[in-house]
């Protein structure tokens, strides 16, 4: 019996590999990955030289295939996403279950993740918190969902984009104005920032940063109260 290791990378610095996770990736025959040029760019990083294998969200349950096939052969495999934790908004979850139902061993290698990074400094009070990862790019299913996330009593964490994170927070002001909130952008990298407060205020300062810069640079995690009287004290 063979292993599949479900291996955390960095979100962003380098430096937040786990030791297992680097003797990991040197140990395993074949590493299966979202994206080989970005994995080959940590492999190269730490001096690791192993077989890559393109597994992407588009093509996971094709390019599983062969990953069993050399789990049955009797190489132990590693997958990486582009970044962060496999199957945490990213592909991973139908390698995962495939190489269980052909009866391998799976097994994480714990490690970095935007969803702990996130909540662990998000200054929130919630004992229950949602993982929702990204909405519908659709305004209307969005807004729906939202609406749903809001009244439910839990923390949640989304994950945006450039591009919609603005209209996200637009919704949110709409929606509950005083929600309190956690903007993280860019964790772990050079321009690393956390914007904490209300939905309206957080919805504030990214209007007036869009409208002076032109356009809002990074990637977006948020994590947004389930009390809709949650404030900082």
């Amino acid at each position: 019996m063979s292993t599949l290791y479900i291996v955390a990378t960095p979100i962003g610095n380098l430096q937040d590999i786990t030791f297992r996770a680097l003797e990991t990736l040197k140990a395993v025959g074949v590493v299966a990955c979202e994206d080989t040029r970005r994995t080959l760019t940590l492999l190269t990083h730490f001096n690791i030289k192993v077989k890559l294998l393109s597994c992407r969200s588009e093509n996971e349950k094709f390019a599983g295939r062969k990953v069993i096939d050399a789990l049955n052969h009797g190489l132990d495999v590693a997958y990486a996403s582009d970044a962060g934790t496999p199957a945490v908004s990213d592909p991973g979850a139908v390698l995962a279950r495939l190489a269980w139902s052909a009866g391998h061993k799976v097994v994480p290698i714990p490690g970095a993740s935007a969803f702990s990074a996130l909540v662990s400094v998000a200054c929130g009070m919630d004992k229950t918190v949602v993982f929702e990862g990204f909405l519908s790019p659709r305004a209307g299913r969005r807004k729906a969902r939202l609406k749903e996330l809001l009244a439910s009593g839990a923390a949640f964490v989304l994950y945006e984009s450039p591009f919609r994170v603005v209209k996200l927070f637009g919704d949110l002001a709409e929606f509950d104005s005083e929600r309190f909130v956690c903007l993280g952008r860019e964790m772990t990298k050079i321009h690393e920032e956390y914007i904490r407060g209300s939905s309206a205020d957080v919805f504030k300062t990214l209007t007036e940063r869009d409208v002076q810069d032109g356009k809002l640079k990074g990637e977006f995690a948020v994590y947004v109260s389930g009390k809709p009287d949650a404030a900082l004290n």
